[in-house]
């Protein structure tokens, strides 16, 4: 007796196809699992067992092999439950092949055969129906399961009977409708900062081409107020972007309710956060903080108090928007293409108005050199954000707020977006003006000849590396894009340099 079925193994975001092969045959009673499973799929056997006996069917006392094909991929999960159990009951006639041939599944099984919903449906739904197949998946997972394709066959299921059912016709179960999480009602706004004009100003080239930021200012300034408002003059996602954050989220199982959301993520993890929280991993990887907040903001608060080596791994990510995490037998890619934006003291101290510090300089530099040159070298502006006097606290609430500036972040990025559909060869992960590198940057970023005679002159005097010009050239680009001006002018080029950190504190950049 034989039953077969297909199912999906995850490797990073990606939904590998899995057959699970069940063979019943005569000899020792005995329910072995090959095919590289790991201790969640080998536990698998008393789950299936029992929730066979909970829908009345008897497991049979013969020897029962289930292959997990192909069998050098590794297989990680208690998702492999259902799918097992429906190729078991396949295998004894307790359902058609044919009504299951259609279908891949994934579902953790309770002992009474209840369907408890697992993390990734999204993506496993996607990996079906690029292999023709429909989706049987946990009740709980339905909602997500169907975005996945609008013609696809999805049927989510809140428990084993009920599947058994449904294929012999005694009740139907209803494809589940796509759910999208509505935004709540904001309660922050950029209006609620006074003052800090010059670094209002820098968040609105940062969300206008997706920068890199980094705030340099004693306790009580408003860098944490300033990051957190930032979410609010980011644009929506787009419909594909939609998808591609969602896959992530629901490989890390924070997906609630199968809802898609259009708000572009915002991850602010503590600094004690371990390395393999930031980029991912551990024994059963998983997305780390950066693919969390991949196409969104990573705010990192208290920069120097993050472990250096953790630090240092997110230079990879930064660089190239994509998480590699290798392991022996195979190896594992998160997207993680998210902008980057910090805060730090001047020193251990906090550097607040009116205080000495006893060190002095060596303690401003002492917590500094925490942050290593490359790392600090992939940040495309860095601000200093004063202290707020009294003065500025009891002026009244500035008129313009986050909803007049997120309209002129929108018109740039759309700007961009035109742009670059006009030329060729452009990557689907080139959106905005920090994605772009190479001949493209050059061909579109391009200063005109009194900028190029500037820009030469200053990177020579400030020793830009060839990463600092091409980053500055960037942000030069957005900042023309915020103009509405599609030629680079000295102006621009002068403000985009004013924000690296080799210019701050001096007046050696003048327009």
């Amino acid at each position: 007796m034989y039953g077969q079925i297909s199912t999906l193994a995850f490797v990073g975001i990606e939904a590998r196809p899995v057959d699970v092969e069940v063979r019943i045959t005569s000899g020792r009673a005995l329910f072995s699992i090959v095919g590289l499973p790991d201790k969640a799929v080998a536990e698998s056997r008393e789950r299936v067992r029992n929730a066979l006996h909970a829908v009345g069917l008897g497991f049979p006392f013969r020897h029962v092999t289930v292959n997990l094909a192909p069998a050098d991929l590794p297989k990680e999960g208690s998702h492999f439950d259902l799918p097992i159990a429906l190729a078991l009951m396949s295998a004894m006639g307790a359902i058609a092949p044919d009504a299951i041939a259609g279908y891949a599944a994934i579902g953790e099984l309770a002992l009474d055969g209840a369907i408890r919903p697992v993390p990734g449906a999204l993506p496993a739904a996607i990996g079906a129906n690029a292999i023709g197949k429909g989706l049987i998946c946990p009740d709980s997972s339905g909602a997500e399961a169907a975005w996945a394709a609008e013609d696809m066959a999805v049927l989510a299921a809140p428990h084993l009977l009920s599947l058994v059912n449904h294929f012999k016709g005694i009740q139907t179960l209803a494809r589940p409708e796509p759910n999208l999480s509505e935004p709540a009602a904001s309660t922050i706004d950029l209006a609620d900062v006074k003052g800090q004009e010059s670094a209002k100003r820098a968040f609105e080239i940062a969300a206008a081409g997706g920068h890199n930021l980094l705030m340099v200012g004693p306790p009580g300034s408003g860098k944490s107020m300033l990051a957190a408002r930032l979410a609010t003059i980011l644009p929506d996602l787009e419909p594909s972007e939609m998808l591609e954050v969602s896959m992530v989220k629901s490989l890390a199982g924070e997906l609630a309710d199968g809802r898609i959301a259009r708000a572009r993520p915002f991850r602010a993890p503590h600094h004690s956060a371990s390395m393999a929280a930031l980029v991912g991993g551990g024994s059963r990887p998983r997305p780390g903080e950066v693919s969390l907040a991949h196409l969104g903001v990573l705010f990192l608060d208290e920069l120097p108090e993050f472990h250096p080596n953790a630090l240092d791994s997110l230079r990879q990510p930064l660089e190239t928007g994509e998480v590699v995490i290798a392991r022996a037998n195979h190896r594992i890619a998160y997207p993680s293409r998210f902008q980057l934006v910090a805060a730090m003291n001047p020193c251990k101290c906090g550097g607040g108005p009116g205080q000495t510090c006893r060190r002095g300089p060596r303690c401003a530099a002492d917590y500094q050199s925490r942050i290593s040159g490359p790392f600090l070298d992939r940040i495309d502006l860095m601000i200093e954000v004063p202290q707020v006097t009294a003065a500025d606290l009891v002026l009244p609430a500035p008129t313009e707020g986050s909803r007049e500036v997120r309209a002129r972040v929108a018109s740039a990025r759309e700007r961009q977006r035109r742009r670059l559909a006009t030329l060729a060869s452009v990557p689907r992960t080139m959106r905005t003006n920090a994605d772009v590198s190479g001949r493209l940057l050059e061909e579109i970023a391009m200063p005109d000849a009194e900028g190029l005679a500037f820009v030469r002159s200053a990177a020579d005097r400030l020793r830009l590396s060839a990463r600092g010009f091409h980053r500055t050239l960037k942000v030069a680009r957005t900042i023309a894009d915020l103009d509405g001006s599609e030629i680079v002018h000295r102006a621009h080029l002068a403000e985009a340099l004013s924000y690296r950190a080799e210019t701050l504190g001096d007046d050696r950049v003048a327009a």
